[in-house]
């Protein structure tokens, strides 16, 4: 048994340093910076100039669904590498899983812009 649990001191020791070190990371800007903040520094800041208007304003559709579709089509090309480079051994059923789903992308792509959801104005 003694044995297993020197074989896990190495990484009690890294999590004791990660922790030291979290601890001392955190504590010396305490120490270390200045502490009197000054009233314009405190004060909101956007783009040099006050705020206006209400920060719970109502955004228009589209922008969520722009980010919508780009994580739909970000995650098909996340997709695509690991079966380009495994495709050699896969073979024909990796193939034509894929070729399926490219077709269900490709229907709801044509399916959306038919609709205008990617038209802006």
């Amino acid at each position: 048994m003694n044995q297993l649990l020197i074989e896990y001191l190495p990484i009690l020791i890294f999590i004791g340093i990660a922790g030291a070190l979290c601890v001392v990371f955190l504590l010396v800007p305490l120490i270390v910076a200045p502490s009197k903040p000054d009233p314009e520094k405190l004060s909101a800041y956007e783009c040099g100039f006050n705020a206006f208007g209400d920060s719970r304003m109502k955004f228009d559709v589209r922008y969520y669904l722009v980010t919508l579709l780009f994580i739909i089509f970000d995650l098909e090309v996340a997709f695509l590498f690991p079966w380009a480079i495994t495709l050699g051994k896969t073979g024909v059923y990796a193939f034509w899983s894929m070729m399926v789903f490219l077709g269900v992308l490709t229907v709801g792509f044509i399916y959306e812009w038919r609709k205008g959801a990617l038209e802006w104005e």
